[in-house]
C-alpha cells in the first residue's frame, strides 16, 4: 500500500490529508489559535469536587474548566501530587528530579475522588480529549510521552510490550533492552514499531523522551498555577512519528517554514525517508492540484455514493451515528442474497474509510441490507473487522443482529470533522437568480486595468472552472483572456480553482501573493 501525506497551510489553518493508494482516508484540520491539543500537559488547580459522579473540575486557565474522572486518576496520583508541589517549590537549576521522589501508597480502583483530591491540590494533568460541543477538555493523570518506538510513563515504573509483537523471543529481547536503561520511577511501553529495532534506536528514543521530561521539570519550577508546561508537537509531526514507514512514498507541503521543520524532524527519526519530502510551489492550490478537494466534496455529506450504484446515508444524533446502506437501482446478481452480500461488503469498505475520514466517535449503528443466511452476516462482520484494522482509534465491533444491524464503538478524541459540501450562491443569497457572467467579464477587465495602472506586468487570475472555460473559449488570440493580454500588454495566466464560487476570483502577483483591492 502506498501512503502519501499532503500538508496544506493557509492563514490560521493547517490541513493534513493522508492518502492510501491515492484515496483520501484521513483529514485533519488544525487552527493556529487552538487552545487545547491532546497530549498537552498542564499544572491545574482542582476547583470543584462532584461526589455524585466521582469526578472533579480542574482550572487550566481557560473559559471552560476541564473534567477529571476518578477512573482517569493514576494509581500513583498521591506520588504525582507530592512531586508537583516539590517541583514547583524546587530551587534546583534543572528542576526537581523524579528519581528523588519516594513512591506513595497507591489508590484503589473503586475509591472516592474526594478522598484523593478533597484538599483541592495543584495537580499535573494531560489532555485526554479535546473540548467537544459545550464540554471542556477531559483530563488524565496517567502522564505519557510518546516516542516513535516507546512511550515513557513517569511515576509508573513498569515495562509493557505491545500485544501486536507476537514472537516471545522478540518480546523478551525488547524487555531486556528497556529494563537495562530505564531510569527509576519511569515506566516504558514498547510500541509495535520497535519490533526488530536495534538497541541504539530504542536507547535514542528513550533519551529523547527523557530530555522532554527534563524540560517539563524545569518548566514546573516556580510556576504560577494554572499553566501549560508542555505542548504536544504539531499534528503533522505526530502523524509522521506514528505512521512513517516503508509504505510512505510521498510527503508534500506548501509552506517553506513547515518544510524545513518537517525536514529536520524526518532527518531525526527516519533519515532514509528524506527523499520523499517535497515543497510545492505551484500557483494552483495544493489540494486542487492533487485532486483532494474533489475527494473531500465527494466524501462528505449525508449521502455517499458507492461504485456499484448503492449509497450510504449518514446521519447523527446527540448520542449516536446512524449509517443506512441502500442497494440503489443497480442489481449486482440475479440472487437477492448475493446482491445483498456484495453490496454490504462494498459498503463496509467505505464505512471503515468514512469513520476515519470524518473521525466519527462514540456509538455507530449500521443498518445493512437484509441478508437471510447466518454465513452471509458473518462474512460482513469479518470484512468490517479486516477493513477497520487500519484504524488507529480504539474500536469494538459487534456481529450483525438478526435485524441486520451492526454496532460499533469508536474512540472519540476530538469533535467529529464536519465539512459542508453544499454551496450557497454568493450573489443571489438563495433567491435562485445569479448575476450574468458577462458582468463578471467586465468586472475582471476593470480590475486588470487598475492593476496595469499600478505598474503590474505579470498577473495570475484564479477563477471558478466554469468561468475558466468561458474566459479561455476560442482559438489562441480569440479567447477573452488572450484579448486582455493583447489589450493591456501584460502577461496574464488564468487558472481554475475548484474552491472558488461561481463569480469569485483572485488575482496573484508575480510572487504568487494575493492582491487585495
Amino acid at each position: 500500500m502506498n501512503k502519501e501525506l499532503i500538508v496544506n497551510t493557509s492563514v490560521g489553518l493547517i490541513e493534513i490529508a493522508l492518502l492510501e493508494d491515492k484515496k483520501l482516508v484521513e483529514l485533519h484540520r488544525e487552527k493556529n489559535d487552538h487552545a487545547f491539543s491532546v497530549g498537552d500537559i498542564y499544572v491545574g488547580k482542582v476547583k470543584k469536587i462532584m461526589q455524585g459522579i466521582n469526578a472533579a473540575f480542574v482550572e487550566l486557565g481557560y473559559e471552560r474548566q476541564a473534567f477529571l474522572h476518578y477512573t482517569d486518576l493514576s494509581p500513583h496520583i498521591r506520588s504525582l501530587i507530592k512531586y508537583t508541589d516539590l517541583a514547583i517549590q524546587s530551587s534546583e537549576p534543572d528542576g526537581y528530579p523524579l528519581e528523588n521522589v519516594e513512591q506513595q501508597e497507591h489508590i484503589s480502583k473503586s475509591g472516592k475522588i474526594n478522598n484523593v483530591l478533597g484538599t483541592k491540590p495543584n495537580v499535573l494533568v494531560q489532555i485526554l480529549k479535546e473540548p467537544i460541543a459545550s464540554k471542556g477538555p477531559r483530563l488524565t493523570c496517567e502522564i505519557s510521552l510518546p516516542g516513535r518506538f516507546v512511550v515513557l510513563t513517569p511515576f509508573n515504573d513498569v515495562i509493557a510490550v505491545s500485544k501486536k509483537i507476537v514472537l516471545q523471543e522478540e518480546r523478551q529481547r525488547l524487555f531486556n533492552i528497556v529494563n537495562a536503561i530505564k531510569p527509576k520511577n519511569f515506566g516504558v511501553i514498547i510500541r509495535t514499531a520497535a519490533d526488530n529495532k536495534s538497541t541504539a534506536d530504542i536507547h535514542t528514543d528513550i533519551i529523547d523522551l527523557l530530555a522532554i521530561w527534563k524540560n517539563i521539570q524545569r518548566n514546573l519550577k516556580g510556576i504560577s498555577v494554572p499553566a501549560c508546561i508542555h505542548t504536544e508537537q504539531t499534528k503533522t509531526n505526530t502523524i509522521l512519528r506514528d505512521l512513517l514507514n516503508y509504505e510512505f512514498n510521498k510527503i508534500v507541503v506548501n509552506d517553506r517554514d513547515m518544510f524545513r521543520d518537517m525536514k529536520d524532524y524526518i532527518k531525526k527519526i527516519a533519515p532514509e525517508k528524506l527523499s520523499i519530502l517535497s515543497l510545492y510551489s505551484g500557483s494552483v492550490p495544493l489540494f486542487d492540484e492533487l485532486g483532494i478537494t474533489r475527494q473531500i466534496k465527494n466524501s462528505f455529506g449525508t449521502n455517499v455514493s458507492l461504485p456499484s450504484g448503492a449509497y450510504l446515508c449518514i446521519e447523527h444524533t446527540e448520542a449516536l451515528h446512524v449509517i443506512d446502506v441502500n442497494s440503489g437501482p443497480l442489481s449486482i446478481s440475479n440472487s437477492q442474497e448475493d446482491t445483498a452480500l456484495k453490496t454490504n461488503i462494498e459498503a463496509a469498505i467505505e464505512i471503515a474509510r468514512q469513520l476515519r475520514l470524518r473521525d466519527i466517535g462514540g456509538i455507530i449503528v449500521i443498518d445493512f441490507v437484509d441478508m437471510k443466511l447466518p454465513q452471509s452476516r458473518k462474512q460482513v462482520y469479518n470484512a468490517m473487522s479486516d477493513f477497520m484494522k487500519l484504524d488507529r482509534a480504539r474500536h469494538t465491533i459487534l456481529p450483525l443482529s438478526k435485524f441486520g444491524l451492526m454496532q460499533i464503538t469508536r474512540q472519540r478524541m476530538k469533535p467529529e470533522l464536519k465539512i459542508n459540501t453544499s454551496e450557497a450562491c454568493i450573489t443571489c443569497g438563495g433567491t435562485g437568480r445569479v448575476s450574468s457572467v458577462y458582468n463578471l467579464d467586465s468586472d475582471i477587465r476593470n480590475k486588470i486595468k487598475i492593476l496595469k495602472g499600478q505598474g503590474r506586468r505579470k498577473l495570475v487570475l484564479q477563477v471558478n472552472p466554469i468561468v475558466y472555460a468561458y474566459l479561455k473559449k476560442g482559438w489562441l488570440f480569440q479567447s477573452i483572456g488572450s484579448k486582455w493580454q493583447k489589450e493591456f500588454k501584460l502577461q496574464l495566466k488564468i487558472i481554475e480553482n475548484h474552491a472558488l464560487g461561481l463569480i469569485e476570483y483572485i488575482f496573484l502577483d508575480e510572487h504568487d501573493e494575493k492582491i487585495k483591492f
